[in-house]
């Protein structure tokens, strides 16, 4: 007795077991991720090495590549690639992805260590870190204000919506870019310092001992003992105007007679710029084996839980939502899907002219399918553009053993 004679015998135990399929295939679709390509973790390794001030043929040629051809040494690398820049090289290894990235990542800071005697005088040591291509940024968020300092908006951005955002579950971390954090800049006129005679080593030694935080001391008796309390940090560039900086002709010369104090950020050379506007971006990355769209909807449910709490002055923006063109590939591809499989069963109607080989295809199809779906989920696959596409070459192979059988 073949196979198929036992499920032709038995209509009662096949009409069971595909709604069986049928059941556990709807469950198992209730829990498959959904992302745009599936979830593979690419052995990769990214090494960065500094020296200021060189220009990028000279970061080629001492520090690049000294350190690929170490690299070259060490089995398993598919791909090498490397840029130099003013003052920094960034070198890429991608790895088969049948080598474990911990040993290569060890095989990697040997072959650093081996190439540290050929490269010159670096002010700190190559280092890498191993990256995933694939776990790119689900969203970027962008964060201004037209009345609020960008420090101001940096702040809130790091301490209260990145620190939220990464509670929300299945976010890997949050990335701020173009941060701008708080820092008072003295700018000192070389000119007046030469006038009073002060060397900038007495301007460096003012602005250390005006602003620390120390233990002060206690206080004793016989009967009570007190904690002395005082906070002598200095917070805004009016309190650092004050400060003496030395005594010049029995009288103190304070630090804005010599040097222009300003409320302003730790680097203001480099800021971040959005439709033309300064403003904070935050970049939200997902944790591996998660639901792309599912972690983006949690997040977008916590932003709207800040819209009651954010400033008024603060001016919150999805600039990318990568869930928006997953959607749309699904949608797409699961169009097309069911588009295949009626015209396959309206083509076998037209030529068969058979009510009976018509409903075979017609219930093979759809529960084919439907199974396949709680098996991906036992496998740990997600729903995405390659699973789809498979599925939907798939349906003429079916529809070819329906017709036969």
């Amino acid at each position: 007795m073949s196979l198929s004679a036992i499920f032709i015998q038995r209509p009662v135990m096949t009409t069971l077991l595909m709604l069986g399929i049928t059941v556990f295939g709807i469950l198992g679709w209730r829990t498959l991720p959904v992302n745009q390509l599936p979830n593979i973790d690419f052995p990769s390794i990214s090494i960065s090495a500094a020296l200021p001030g060189a220009d990028p043929e000279t970061m080629a040629a001492t520090v690049a590549a000294p350190l690929e051809r170490q690299f070259t040494t060490i089995s398993g690398i598919d791909e090498m690639s490397s840029s130099s820049s003013l003052g920094s090289t960034s070198i890429s290894l991608v790895f088969n992805l049948n080598r474990d990235i911990d040993s290569a990542a060890q095989d990697v800071q040997s072959a650093i260590s081996a190439a540290l005697p050929l490269l010159p005088q670096l002010p700190t040591r190559p280092s890498f870190r191993k990256v995933n291509p694939t776990s790119a940024p689900i969203l970027y968020l962008n964060l201004r204000s037209d009345t609020m300092p960008l420090s101001a908006v940096d702040e809130y951005a790091e301490n209260v919506l990145a620190q939220r955002l990464s509670m929300v579950t299945g976010v890997a971390q949050v990335t701020v870019f173009g941060s701008q954090k708080y820092a008072v800049r003295v700018q000192v006129d070389p000119d007046k310092l030469a006038d009073k005679g002060i060397g900038l080593d007495q301007v460096n030694s003012a602005l250390a001992a005006g602003n620390v935080k120390l233990p002060t001391g206690s206080l004793y008796g016989p009967h009570t003992y007190y904690s002395v309390q005082s906070n002598d940090q200095l917070f805004k560039a009016a309190d650092y105007r004050p400060l003496i900086v030395a005594y010049k002709n029995g009288r103190p010369v304070r630090l804005e007679e010599v040097a222009d104090v300003l409320d302003s950020v730790e680097n203001d050379k480099t800021y971040n710029v959005v439709s033309g506007n300064r403003a904070i971006t935050l970049a939200v990355q997902r944790q591996p084996n998660t639901n792309t769209v599912q972690v983006i909807d949690d997040c977008k449910a916590v932003l709207a839980s800040f819209e009651d709490q954010i400033p008024k002055a603060l001016h919150l923006a999805i600039m990318y939502d990568r869930s928006v063109s997953i959607r749309a590939d699904v949608d797409d591809v699961t169009h097309t899907m069911f588009l295949t499989v009626g015209l396959v069963i309206l083509v076998i109607f037209l030529f068969l002219r058979n009510g009976t080989a018509t409903l075979i295809p017609s219930l093979a199809l759809p529960v084919s399918l439907i199974g396949t779906l709680a098996a991906m989920a036992l496998l740990n696959f997600s729903l995405d553009d390659m699973s789809l596409m498979g599925m939907t070459l798939c349906v003429g192979l079916l529809v070819d053993d329906a017709i036969v059988m």
